[in-house]
């Protein structure tokens, strides 16, 4: 069981689905509430502010990327993790819903070891402090030092481009999230720069290999992005 016991909200218009997901997130000991459609996720999330909510995008009235979009847009519940639930290949979707500012996503049929390792590595990530935007962020022996502008591993020094630079200290400040490639091409060079969604790619095959063994760590999200393992 979880001693902090905390709040997830369920969201899915298929009562076989949040049958499921109410077992296997009960018996890890969460707090949970269940609702079938938009509108009452908007006001039981409002009402309740939990701490996590798994989020269909098939819902009958208020669809799913919608509820996402409102739940973003308002400074009471902004800062909700949400985990998308959408059905396997609807990539667009995901691309979007990851934009609107979901932390994550799960395709459907899914897996329940998959969902439970997905959750509690949000909510373990909820509870981290995202690090300081000049302090230096460690994993293992690789050091990203952002005032240096440098990245170290083993005490050596790497040399990155300022782009690949930009790129892995995005996906270092919050291991585990998926960025997709608007949202890296965005942070990293800037909003409205006429560059295709390729381009991220071209900067990430170097930088794996400039990484060596931690070059693993940058996962491909196929057909959405990149995210750095935790």
């Amino acid at each position: 069981m979880i001693p902090a016991r905390e709040k997830i909200l369920l969201v899915d218009d298929e009562k076989d689905i949040l049958e499921i997901l109410r077992y296997h997130l009960e018996k890890e000991g969460y707090l949970l509430t269940c609702v079938t459609s938009g509108e009452e996720a908007l006001e039981r999330a409002r009402a309740s502010l939990p701490d996590l909510i798994v989020l269909d995008l098939m819902l009958p009235g208020i669809d799913g990327l919608s509820v996402c979009r409102m739940l973003k847009n308002d400074p009471r519940t902004s800062a909700i993790p949400i985990v998308i639930l959408t059905a396997k290949g609807d990539e667009a979707d995901i691309i979007v819903g990851l934009e609107l500012g979901a932390d994550d996503y799960i395709t459907k049929p899914f897996s329940p070891r998959i969902l439970l390792a997905r959750v509690k590595t949000i909510i373990r990530r909820k509870k981290t402090p995202i690090p300081h935007e000049n302090s230096p962020i460690k994993m293992g022996e690789m050091v990203i030092d952002p005032v240096r502008h440098q990245v170290v591993i083993a005490a050596t020094p790497v040399a990155l481009t300022p782009t690949e630079f930009g790129i892995l200290q995005l996906l270092a400040r919050r291991p585990g999230a998926v960025f997709t490639r608007s949202q890296i091409i965005d942070a990293v060079m800037g909003e409205n720069i006429a560059v295709t969604d390729r381009t991220v790619d071209v900067h990430i095959v170097p930088l794996r290999k400039k990484l060596g063994a931690y070059g693993s760590y940058i996962e491909t999200v196929r057909g959405v992005g990149y995210r750095l393992k935790e």
